[in-house]
């Protein structure tokens, strides 16, 4: 998820009850070139272990270069998105483009391994399209190669994120490789993560899910343990969090910049709470951090000052 999963977020997210997290997909291509930005994105944390850092291309050398560079950022492991469904991407025979060219895939796949000491996974997509869906062949041949894990997202290109995910793959695939199964698409809900791990699959990724709503992680994990839900975040709740994941961001990109990028989780951590479309409205201009402290502030005194009435 570029732009959403940096630094800051998955530091919340681990915060949270996420187990496992990855970076921002990086280009090959700027990392072997040193672009500022993009060694930027694969900077972790020890505070986030295990981290992955996710790197995508199409051309062997320069992933081989870039499984270098990756490792240099001081990962656990290294993941390679052979899942990204963009035109920028998948037209260019890289992300989900290589599920149309299996042996192109392998060479990408091995010249990643052959740069890298980590251990490395991999992220992709049922097919092309659905007349084509190869993840079979391609789980086993991603086995073959050394892959450690695999995660799949239920879709296959030409579906982007629209439609169902079809999650039966999950159950075909796991009958085909002995390596880890991670399960992606459609997991919003404890419940559909329960749903998931049915299908036989060892694990349960989860994005977009998490953009909204960063407690699903430890509300997944407590349903799976216990069969039963836990109290949805109080507003107090959400804005200490909003507050510290704003102060995260600051910290790591600084003013205005972590300000500014940081609007987009905004709708998220406000979702369904009282009188809150002013309060959007005004903090959505604001480009410095210690007016928005102030206005979540005000905010958080007038929820209070209207229950105690």
């Amino acid at each position: 998820m570029e732009d959403v999963t940096d630094l800051p977020f998955r530091l919340i997210c681990k915060e949270l009850g996420a187990d496992l997290l990855y970076t921002e997909f990086a280009s090959s291509e700027a990392l072997i070139r040193d672009a500022a930005k993009t060694l930027k994105k694969i900077q972790v944390a020890d505070a986030e272990r295990p981290v992955a850092v996710q790197i995508f291309g199409g051309v062997e050398e320069s992933m081989e270069g870039a499984a270098a560079v990756a490792e240099a950022a001081g990962p656990d492991f290294i993941d390679i998105n052979c899942g990204c469904w963009v035109k920028k991407v998948a037209l260019r025979e890289a992300g989900a483009g290589l599920l149309r060219d299996l042996p192109k895939f392998e060479g990408i796949v091995r010249s990643v391994i052959r740069g890298t000491t980590l251990p490395v996974t991999v992220k992709t997509r049922l097919g092309w399209d659905q007349e084509s869906i190869v993840i079979e062949d391609a789980a086993r041949m991603l086995e073959q190669c050394g892959v450690q894990a695999l995660a799949l997202h239920c879709r296959t290109r030409d579906q982007a994120h629209r439609g169902e995910a079809q999650w039966h793959w999950l159950e075909k695939v796991k009958k085909a490789i002995s390596i880890p199964l991670i399960g992606n698409g459609d997991v919003n809900t404890p419940e559909d993560a329960k749903r998931m791990l049915e299908t036989g699959c060892d694990g349960v990724m989860i994005g977009r899910g998490a953009i909204a709503n960063p407690w699903i992680f430890r509300e997944t994990k407590h349903f799976l343990d216990t069969g039963e839900h836990m109290e949805p975040p109080s507003l107090e709740e959400k804005l200490d969090c909003c507050v510290r994941h704003l102060h995260l961001s600051v910290e790591h990109k600084g003013e205005p910049k972590g300000v500014v990028e940081f609007r987009k989780y905004y709708a998220g951590y406000l979702k369904g709470q009282p009188n809150v479309s002013k309060l959007r409205a005004e903090i959505m201009t604001m480009m410095e951090l210690e007016p928005v402290l102030a206005r979540l502030e005000k905010y958080r005194e007038e929820i209070a000052a209207t229950v105690a009435v």
